[in-house]
């Protein structure tokens, strides 16, 4: 293992295992995200496999700091970078495999390429898959949906490996979704899923996925520095409505803008930077519940330290910047 002394020296202290996947100290994450913006990594593991990830994970105690980013859509990184720990999951989690009228998926494999995989197979009910960014890690995190489908309507089960480097089988029932949730301990790393279909013929299934394919590009700002959908839609009404309706459409903050094509989208024109993003769609919550009452509640993640001196404008003063 390489020596970092800048980062490393906390760690110096625990019993490291021998990693064999990649440890680099400083890494530009944020700049690799879908926004493109955002700090470093003070220490990025990519490890090489689910042995390599328990092996680090059962070396730190608990209080030390660990975040797990996935492909880089739905999240923002923030200005000053991401203390301790940041894990992404890559290279030796991305099988997928058919087993009956199932798919077995890794946890870094994008939820686009499991939708394609079950279609070649004639696997049906997993074509919503190929309208949401991102990897099914994340997916299984944050209950993710579309078109009228969520994981949680699919998944039989999911496997995690929890902060003492221990590895859990979970069924879906015990995964406690909601909308755009999950229950699971968010000490727990999602690395492999189990999601069931049914059989139908490859051309219908195609056909389906090329349909939801024209709906997003018709309807969403796909080809912009995006983090896809901003914010969750409360009970009853849609978040793009309660923005649309709070004058928000186009709305700027320095190189951020409100999409004008979807208003629940925060694009990056050009150099915003994340405390640009992040405030915006503060501003945005600001005017929504001055306009409706409703306070809008982040869908994206937002990670990291904002550099000094960046105070988010905040929907209610009751409310405290994360």
């Amino acid at each position: 293992m390489r020596s970092f002394p800048a980062a490393l020296r906390a760690m110096s202290q625990f019993a490291l295992p021998r990693v064999r996947g990649a440890l680099l100290e400083d890494a530009p994450v944020g700049r690799h995200t879908w926004f493109g913006v955002g700090g470093t990594a003070e220490l990025l593991f990519q490890p090489a496999d689910r042995k390599d990830l328990a092996g680090v994970l059962a070396a730190l105690p608990e209080e030390f700091p660990i975040t797990v980013i996935g492909g880089g859509a739905n999240i923002l990184v923030r200005d000053g970078g991401i203390p301790g720990v940041t894990i992404r999951l890559g290279r030796g989690f991305l099988g997928v495999a058919v087993k009956g009228e199932a798919i077995l998926a890794d946890a870094a494999v994008l939820q686009l390429n499991i939708a394609q995989f079950a279609a070649k197979a004639g696997i049906a009910g997993l074509e919503f898959l190929s309208g949401i960014p991102g990897t099914i890690g994340g997916g299984l995190r944050m209950n993710a949906g579309a078109y009228g489908h969520a994981i949680a309507d699919l998944l039989v089960s999911a496997i995690a490996i929890d902060r003492r480097g221990l590895e859990h089988v979970i069924d879906a029932p015990e995964m406690g979704f909601s909308y755009r949730h999950c229950g699971i301990d968010t000490d727990f790393i999602f690395v492999a899923a189990q999601l069931r279909g049914s059989a139908d013929d490859p051309r219908s299934i195609a056909q389906r996925m090329a349909e939801i394919r024209a709906a997003r590009e018709a309807t969403q700002p796909i080809r912009t520095r995006t983090g896809g959908s901003t914010f969750k839609n409360p009970p009853g009404n849609s978040a793009w409505r309660l923005i649309d309706a709070a004058g928000c459409r186009g709305l700027r903050r320095g190189a951020a803008m409100v999409s004008p094509k979807h208003a629940n989208f925060l694009i990056n024109t050009g150099e915003a930077s994340a405390a640009d993003l992040e405030g915006l769609g503060e501003e945005v919550r600001r005017r929504v519940f001055a306009n409706s009452g409703i306070l809008l509640e982040w869908e994206i993640r937002r990670v990291g330290r904002p550099l000094s001196g960046f105070e988010p404008v905040v929907a209610s003063p009751e409310e405290r910047a994360e």
